[in-house]
């Protein structure tokens, strides 16, 4: 691989030539590398799992990134080196984590993490039988990583259930069970 600094014969030059090198640009940059070809070996289980997440994460990246709000969202993510889509790729890669789940009272907090956003948090109360009591949307607290949801009960021996979604729409759920 080359960088090619200062160079008016690459400014518009972009492409393969032939069967040799590849020719792009990439944060302004014009590199110059050998042409890869497709692989001779069948693709392993894990690769193909691999494959169809980012499959996946593509789709997810195309459509957020045709609004420009998360488009700038993810930019003012990106670090040196890395763009929008980048950013947007990671985030369908990778789900939040709830991290902590305690109680005052009737009053459910979730301390929940993501690399880029949390979008929601949804708590489900389930009495010890599992009949489920209520569900409701937790609502985000001032300093950004805590959730609030005001419960009608909080049964003994009943569970709450609390999915953290992010803005790719990962999900990750943690129960917890109530003494």
């Amino acid at each position: 691989m080359a960088l090619i600094k200062d160079s008016i014969l690459f400014q518009c030059v972009e492409g393969s030539l032939g069967d040799e090198v590849t020719i792009y640009k990439r944060n302004d940059q014009i590199i110059i590398a050998k042409k890869r070809g497709p692989s001779k070996k069948k693709p392993t289980q894990k690769q193909l799992e691999a494959r169809y997440r980012m499959k996946i994460a593509a789709s997810y990246a195309t459509e957020i990134l045709k609004d420009p709000e998360m488009k700038a969202y993810y930019k003012s993510k990106a670090g040196p080196g890395q763009n929008a889509w980048n950013m947007a790729i990671k985030d369908a890669f990778n789900s939040p984590e709830v991290q902590q789940i305690r109680f005052e009272d009737t009053t459910v907090i979730v301390k929940a993490k993501d690399d880029f956003r949390v979008a929601e948090v949804a708590i489900k109360v389930v009495d010890a039988d599992g009949v489920l009591l209520e569900r409701g949307m937790a609502v985000l607290s001032r300093n950004g990583v805590e959730w609030y949801y005001h419960a009608a009960s909080l049964p003994p021996g009943g569970r709450v259930i609390a999915v953290a979604v992010d803005l790719a729409g990962n999900e990750t759920l943690k129960e917890v069970k109530l003494e």
